[in-house]
């Protein structure tokens, strides 16, 4: 790189050039292999790669950059290939708990077997509920049966015949009446009536009473009985209804079984349905109007569907049944709670949320367990107990599903309480770097559970083999977006604009998503023109017609100066004044502008006021800035006499928010010049910070102040002495627009760089700023020599001032 001399104007060459299309060896993209990777990203690669292997459940990652730098997809891509060489994970159902329905519990099984339960599941209850109701139905089971109730028919009717016939030889009758069983007496074969039972004589009544009384004794005893029979007849057609449930139920689950043998909690379950469905074997037995009717035979009914078997079913949760091959990586983009969680629904019967085991719904965790799972960052933590779940999640290494509004105590109704499924599972979040050093500050968490971090870098240096990589980039952006091939000449011309957007003529920027935008413009309008591949000047087209878009505030600006609203010299000389330049950030666009500083100074006890500071409209940064010149003047002239200077520095027509430093070099510019009282070109504007020892110091944005600069002058008119001073340190940053490189090719403006105050107060003033002789005194006529005599004059005034006011105080 050629070297810089300072208070020099700058040639068009040090402007940050162009690019030769001919160095770049192909005629478009297409002769170029896509890049399937991202360059200059090497550190946050190693790190996800790291990530991706360690086994620890704490060394979780926060992906950290600029958005725009391709983290999201760069992320996904190297977990996409560390998940390729893991095994499948297991999948995981939920089935009822028949002890206690609230709390369902959850299986682990082999990958690819969820699926397979749940239809091995289905068709036991399909065959069982075609199978056991024709077995109920059977000949044999109707014998059995009623040889069950014929028994204690018999039982029954011959102790009732054996009392009958003691209840005749006692002249006692046994009625059957709508009440029940009443006993009579009887005379002659006939029941005795209440009359004649009155008429007899008192010894026969006696008899007959006694006669009664027995019968009904035996009446009751054998009534007492009856209960017990019946208890026994309907426990032995109990045991007979097991007996044949168990058959029918035990030829279907055997088979069941068979397919899980050595998944002992699989084989739990079956044996908890077998015992259920046998005890509850009557399940099977329910006749819904029309179940039998259709077009289908009954075999093809889906039994499993009806409300009664729900309590058998299998509740997939995680299955890896879909063909998957290797770990899964789970991009989840909304992470609410119950996303990230899952959740347990409900659906309103009678009036009444109820719910079940099969109204469990997975979340991201559960789908990415045994993998990898993405989130964004900002998105999470904008999502209520989302972040708290999550950290609760990998601290205990298991997912427990609960809801907002059990947390907060809101809802009253009964909720299930699902086994929490174990968590094996590396997370990723993606986000602001400013949000990973907030988390790092505040949360005490976060460092012990995301031990790893992958910094995007935004640039990387300028070099042959980089700009070989960003020609490969680019091809690569053009084919997966569809758009024409890139001739050389646009690559070139992508390049330069990279450099703009990293404000640096010697670096990349890595902000993919910005360069892949512009490609997107400037191929529409290549196909405008009729072009088959994008050209240098459909690039150039695509940036000024974005800048144009965003251009009517910078415009109002321009305008406010050439109407004279806002005051800004671009010629002449004056005293204390000096153009300043800061930059303005607006939604997505920046721009540079001129600002008006002025400074007046007078005898005073050292002090120079800030005006921003004092108005509250001066940031910390900006206010530091001025105490430096503070610094500078003390340390700099009149070093053996009390600072006698009252000054104030401001910036006229500003009534917003002044922050930043990049003005302090015009501050003490306009301090000089009016404590030296010599006047500042104003053809001139000037950026750049400076420290206590006079050195100018780089900024940001300098190629929107520089520009913004110009285009004021250019609506007013180039006169040919106009430009910016800007520190020498920024030369390596400048990447200018044509039409700021272009004048300067033609002489019509002027990029100065300086090094330090003296050099800039010398070209602003056109006098020497002076050197200190052998006596350690400036040069009478020099800017420091004024400067020194007027503060040297300052103390004098304010010594004489204290004699002054000291004698009067003797007088009185």
């Amino acid at each position: 790189m050629t070297k810089i001399v300072t208070a020099e104007p700058l040639g068009a060459e040090a402007l940050g050039g162009d690019f030769d299309p001919d160095t770049l060896g192909f005629a478009t993209t297409k002769e170029l292999e896509p890049l399937d990777a991202w360059p200059g990203q090497d550190r946050a690669l190693g790190a996800i790669r790291m990530a991706a292997k360690v086994p620890h459940s704490t060394f979780n990652l926060f992906v950290l950059g600029n958005a725009g730098s391709g983290r999201h997809e760069a992320t996904r891509a190297e977990l996409a290939r560390a998940a390729a060489e893991r095994d499948n994970p297991n999948d995981w159902v939920y089935v009822n708990n028949f002890d206690d329905p609230r709390r369902p519990k959850a299986i682990r099984l082999s990958s690819g077997k969820a699926e397979e339960l749940r239809k091995v599941v289905e068709k036991l209850i399909d065959d069982l509920a075609n199978d056991l109701p024709a077995l109920f139905e059977s000949e044999d089971y109707q014998t059995r049966r009623r040889s069950v109730e014929e028994e204690f028919s018999k039982e029954q009717e011959a102790a009732m015949t054996e009392l009958a016939e003691k209840a005749r030889a006692r002249s006692v009758a046994i009625l059957r009446t709508p009440m029940g069983f009443a006993v009579a007496a009887l005379r002659d074969g006939e029941v005795l009536t209440p009359e004649a039972y009155r008429e007899l004589p008192p010894e026969e009544r006696e008899k007959i009473d006694e006669a009664v009384g027995k019968t009904e004794d035996e009446l009751e005893a054998i009534l007492k009985h009856v209960p017990k029979r019946v208890k026994d007849q309907r426990r032995k057609v109990e045991e007979l209804n097991v007996a044949m449930a168990e058959g029918g139920v035990d030829a279907a689950i055997s088979d069941a079984m068979a397919q899980f043998e050595g998944q002992d909690e699989v084989i739990a379950f079956f044996k908890a349905m077998r015992k259920d469905m046998i005890e509850n074997a009557e399940l099977f037995l329910i006749q819904e109007e029309g179940a039998r009717a259709g077009g289908f035979p009954v075999a093809t009914t889906k039994h499993y569907t009806k409300p009664q078997f729900q309590r058998y079913l299998v509740n997939v949760v995680v299955s890896q049944a879909d063909g998957q091959d290797g770990a899964p990586v789970v991009v989840e983009t909304l992470p609410t709670l119950s996303n990230l969680i899952g959740r347990i629904e409900y659906i309103s019967h009678q009036g009444t949320l109820v719910t079940n085991f099969t109204m469990i719904r997975p979340g991201a965790l559960h789908r990415a367990n045994g993998g990898y799972l993405v989130l964004d960052a900002r998105q999470l933590l904008t999502e209520p107990f989302a972040w708290d779940a999550l950290k609760r999640c990998i601290r205990t290494g298991e997912i427990k599903i609960f809801s907002a509004g059990e947390r907060l105590s809101l809802i009253s109704t009964v909720s299930l309480e699902p086994d929490p499924v174990p968590l094996s599972v590396r997370v990723v979040l993606v986000g602001e770097r400013i949000l990973y050093y907030l988390l790092t500050a505040l949360d005490p968490e976060f460092p012990r559970l995301f031990k790893l971090e992958a910094d995007f870098d935004d640039i990387v240096p300028r070099s042959p083999e980089t700009r070989e990589l960003f020609a490969r980039l680019s091809a690569s952006i053009v084919r997966r977006e569809g758009l024409s091939p890139i001739r050389a000449d646009g690559v070139g011309r992508l390049l330069l604009e990279s450099a703009r957007v990293a404000d640096d003529a010697e670096r990349f920027t890595l902000n993919i998503g910005k360069l892949s935008d512009l490609l997107c413009e400037a191929d529409h309008w290549a196909r405008e023109a009729g072009a088959e591949a994008i050209r240098e000047e459909d690039i150039e087209t695509a940036i000024a017609a974005a800048d144009r878009r965003a251009g009517r505030i910078r415009e109002l600006s321009e305008d406010a100066v050439a109407r004279g609203t806002l005051l800004i010299d671009m010629d002449g000389a004056r005293v204390g004044q000096i153009n300043a330049l800061s930059v303005i950030d607006l939604g997505g666009t920046r721009f540079g502008r001129p600002s008006r500083v002025t400074a007046r100074v007078r005898v005073g006890s050292g002090k120079v006021v800030d005006i921003e500071r004092e108005t509250e409209l001066g940031g910390p940064i900006h206010s530091k800035g001025v105490m430096i010149l503070s610094g500078y003047l003390a340390g700099h002239y009149a070093t053996e006499l009390p600072m006698s200077l009252w000054a104030s520095l401001v910036f006229e027509q500003s009534y917003g928010g002044v922050e930043g430093d990049s003005a302090s070099a015009a501050e003490l510019f306009a301090l000089l010049s009016a404590l030296a009282n010599l006047p500042i070109d104003q053809s001139f504007a000037v950026t750049g910070s400076v420290n206590q020892f006079g050195d100018v110091q780089a900024i940001g944005g300098v190629n929107e102040k520089i520009e913004g600069f110009f285009d004021t002058c250019a609506r007013a008119g180039l006169t040919g002495r106009q430009g910016v001073l800007i520190p020498v340190s920024n030369v390596k940053h400048l990447v200018l627009r044509d039409r700021v490189v272009n004048a300067v090719r033609e002489g019509k403006f002027r990029i100065i760089p300086i090094g330090t105050i003296d050099e800039g107060i010398s070209l602003l003033t056109g006098r020497p700023a002076g050197d200190r002789d052998s006596k350690g005194a400036f040069p009478e006529d020099s800017v420091n020599g004024l400067v020194e005599a007027r503060l040297t004059e300052f103390a004098e005034v304010r010594r004489r001032f204290g004699q002054k006011r000291g004698k009067e105080g003797e007088d009185e």
